[in-house]
């Protein structure tokens, strides 16, 4: 059965190797500019960006802690999608 077992993971890491899965990333980062075309951001690999923000109405400012969202694994439409609220130490 162990043997079995093995095959299925073996198989399973093949078709994973062989095709890039695309899927939206989300993750938090900071403004560190406002340029004109936008909201220059830190990317997961520290790289700065130039990003719109998909919430209306909504100002920023530098050093402000936001969330970004990667769609299907697009950096070309990489974007703004929520501001990362600070808590109180001594709140839960």
């Amino acid at each position: 059965m162990r043997e079995v077992s093995d095959e299925i993971l073996r198989t399973i890491k093949y078709a994973l190797d062989r095709k890039k899965i695309r899927c939206d990333r989300t993750y938090q980062t900071i403004i560190v500019d406002i340029v004109k075309k936008g909201y220059v951001i830190l990317d997961e690999c520290g790289c700065e960006r130039t990003v719109q923000c998909s919430i209306p109405g909504l100002e920023l400012r530098v050093f402000q802690s936001v969330w970004v969202k990667e769609p299907r694994g697009n950096l070309n439409e990489l974007h703004i999608c929520g501001v990362a609220v600070k808590r109180d130490k001594g709140r839960r």
